[in-house]
């Protein structure tokens, strides 16, 4: 799967403030803001990401996702 690819499944399920995705076709790194995240602890997030790919992540056509996820506060609060 390319970046394109993932990050559109994300981002049809999930109302996105931000998304970025980077990997190697293989191993993945996303860090997402959405409001959906709000009172989630980080398993609860992650679980949301993953739902997103669904099969993708059982077959393995995505190997490893690392997941960043901020709710809009949180990613405000974040040193830029």
């Amino acid at each position: 799967m390319t970046a394109d690819q993932i990050r559109d499944m994300i981002a049809a399920s999930l109302l996105c403030e931000h998304i970025t995705l980077q990997g190697d076709g293989r191993h993945w790194f996303t860090t997402i803001v959405s409001a959906a995240f709000d009172g989630k602890r980080a398993i609860q997030r992650h679980q949301m990401v993953y739902a997103t790919l669904g099969e993708k992540m059982k077959t393995d056509e995505v190997h490893a996702l690392s997941i960043k996820a901020y709710t809009p506060a949180e990613w405000a609060a974040l040193p830029k």
